[in-house]
């Protein structure tokens, strides 16, 4: 297959890797399980092959010549026309802080070196379905919040509502069982799944930037934070 075409019946994933004995690790590894797979060696030539063919998935190295990994996802969930693509940070970088601020800047998971192939993959797959769990049809209303689950489009009122697919899928779940308060590792089994290990931590990071996106100015936050229990979605604030 020539370079940067993809199969159009496979995932498409974007591999940023500086270290080739890495990526080249990586390509075989997943095209081997079925994946379409592009290789980009730093930040500036990632964003470039985003904007030229926008992949399904990426697995970011957080180290990158050019622009860190930081910086690309950064601009990545900036963007309206990538602001929901999966993104995995793969770095060395195994300070648990460093897991947070890798979060934080909009990363959907993130995985250290040296990891275990079969965890990546179970992880990638778990995101790919969250990406595209709604394909179903219907809708789903809270309070002001309705979840368009055919367009895949989450308003709060009549404003449009942004989410990565992580906290849409968080959403989803919360939304199906309103005002009941759920663990940690509740969410964790039913959003992230029970065969993925995921640190509670989090959790907590992806609450706060679904409360960011949902609450603008005075709106009544609805995640309700549980102290020693968990969260739930709630029109009651105590």
């Amino acid at each position: 297959m020539p370079e940067g075409v993809f199969h159009p019946a496979k995932p498409k994933v974007l591999i940023v890797e500086d270290e080739a004995a890495l990526a080249t690790m990586l390509r075989y590894n997943l095209e081997k399980q079925g994946f379409a797979v592009e290789e980009a060696g730093d930040g500036q030539e990632a964003l470039l092959r985003i904007s030229e063919h926008e992949p399904d998935i990426v697995l970011l190295d957080w180290m990158l010549p050019t622009l860190s990994g930081i910086e690309v996802c950064r601009q990545i969930r900036r963007s309206s026309a990538t602001r929901d693509l999966p993104v995995i940070m793969v770095t060395a970088r195994n300070d648990e802080q460093d897991a947070v601020r890798g979060l934080n800047t909009g990363a959907d998971d993130y995985i250290t070196k040296p990891f275990n192939m079969e965890a990546l993959l179970a992880r990638m797959r778990a995101l790919l379905r969250r990406a595209s769990g709604g394909n179903g049809k219907g809708r789903r209303e809270f309070h002001d919040i309705v979840m368009d689950l055919a367009s895949h489009r989450v308003y709060r009122g009549s404003r449009p509502v942004h989410l990565g697919p992580t906290e849409y899928r968080l959403l989803d779940f919360l939304m199906q069982h309103p005002r009941r308060v759920f663990s940690r590792e509740e969410l964790l089994d039913a959003v992230w799944g029970v065969d993925i290990h995921v640190e509670p931590r989090t959790v907590d990071v992806h609450i706060r930037r679904l409360r960011k996106a949902l609450n603008v100015g005075d709106e009544t936050d609805l995640v309700r934070t549980v102290r020693a229990a968990g969260y739930a979605l709630d029109t009651e604030t105590i």
